[in-house]
């Protein structure tokens, strides 16, 4: 009797065991680690298994139930933002502290089922947004659609520098308080047309030379993950393959500087002969990839009609050493005066800059 009162005993805790685990196994997840995250864009997961979204626009997505998440995040760079999106409509910039204790906390107007994408807003030499994880009701990481992509190549106009003094007045804070990467022509194109998009930009670069100094240049600091020449960590190029890749360099190289260090003038052919190299740079990375060139809607007059002429000629070049692969396009904007921070467009003149290059885009995307 002991024996057969034992075996239904021990069937009992097996069956109550088995079904514990099983409804616990189904209980709707409230944390998302780092590392189940899908992020886009240039990123990394550091030695502490925490994301690190890098370049401008840098983005990453999650569902969740109810009212409201908690995003885990901080920075080693003092003060930088991030940018979202919530059930496909964009709703502001939030400020991201390097103490980063207290979790910051998303809510939605109702309760139900929600999405939410993150955007980096600023720039990789702002330093990094680090996500050490995401709270919330039933969350689950979600992948960007897949889509065509493209990678914009340029400098702070590219990044959307300067361009949102809405919360931070231009000429206060720091450079990178008007930062506004989701809202720069790039992203506002690509949405524009249905694709995806990664920005691989900095500020004040150029091709031969930078704003206010000899370099590096983008040649220089292209394979770096951050873009940093003296980072020996270098980018895995394997990691997207863009259909198109656009280029905008350009005005940093014609720019006078500050007036203050010595600036010798725009030299042409340097010019030249280190964009054709770029852009080979650019084909070891992406094979038979479309390359668009655009122009610089800050230039204006003599300015304007060289840069131009070079790349006129830097795409005769480079469709004549590879004639097997797609002609270089070329996009010429027109001048623009500049509404933002420090002669840089702000967030309604890179809708302007988008509307101009739609036409284009749709016709290299197909």
């Amino acid at each position: 009797m002991l024996t057969k009162l034992s075996c239904v005993a021990v069937l009992f805790c097996f069956v109550w065991i088995n079904g514990f685990t099983q409804s616990t196994s189904v209980r709707p997840a409230n944390q998302v680690k780092a590392t189940q995250l899908k992020p886009f864009g240039r990123y990394i997961f550091n030695a502490s298994q925490e994301l690190e979204l890098i370049s401008s626009a840098a983005q990453v997505g999650f569902r969740f139930e109810g009212r409201e998440c908690k995003l885990y995040v901080t920075t080693p760079s003092g003060h930088n933002y991030l940018q979202y999106e919530l059930d496909g409509v964009y709703q502001k910039r939030i400020r991201i502290d390097s103490q980063g204790k207290e979790p910051i906390v998303i809510t939605a107007s109702s309760s139900g089922k929600h999405t939410i994408w993150l955007y980096k807003a600023t720039e990789a030499h702002t330093g990094p947004v680090i996500i050490r994880q995401v709270e919330a009701d039933n969350i689950q990481p979600v992948e960007r659609p897949a889509a065509p992509l493209i990678e914009f190549i340029g400098n702070s106009i590219t990044c959307g520098a300067a361009a949102d003094p809405s919360e931070v007045p231009c000429g206060t804070g720091q450079y990178h308080d008007q930062h506004n990467a989701y809202k720069a022509y790039g992203p506002r194109l690509a949405r524009m047309l249905g694709v995806n998009y990664m920005l691989s930009s900095v500020s004040g670069i150029g091709v031969y030379r930078n704003w206010n100094s000899d370099g590096p240049a983008m040649p220089q600091v292209y394979e770096k993950t951050d873009f940093q020449a003296n980072n020996p960590q270098q980018w895995d190029f394997k990691t997207y393959s863009p259909n198109i890749v656009s280029i905008a360099l350009g005005t940093n190289d014609f720019s006078k500087g500050d007036g203050k260090k010595a600036r010798l003038p725009f030299d042409s052919t340097q010019f030249i002969g280190e964009y054709i190299k770029f852009i080979s740079l650019v084909k070891t990375k992406y094979p038979n990839v479309q390359i668009a060139l655009l122009s610089s809607a800050m230039l204006t007059g003599k300015t304007r009609e060289m840069l131009q002429n070079c790349l006129l000629s830097i795409k005769a070049s480079i469709d004549r050493q590879y004639p097997q692969d797609k002609p270089v396009a070329l996009f010429f904007f027109e001048p623009m005066q500049a509404r933002g921070c420090t002669g840089h467009p702000n967030v309604e003149d890179h809708a302007i800059l988008a509307k101009q290059l739609l036409p284009f885009f749709e016709k290299l995307i197909r």
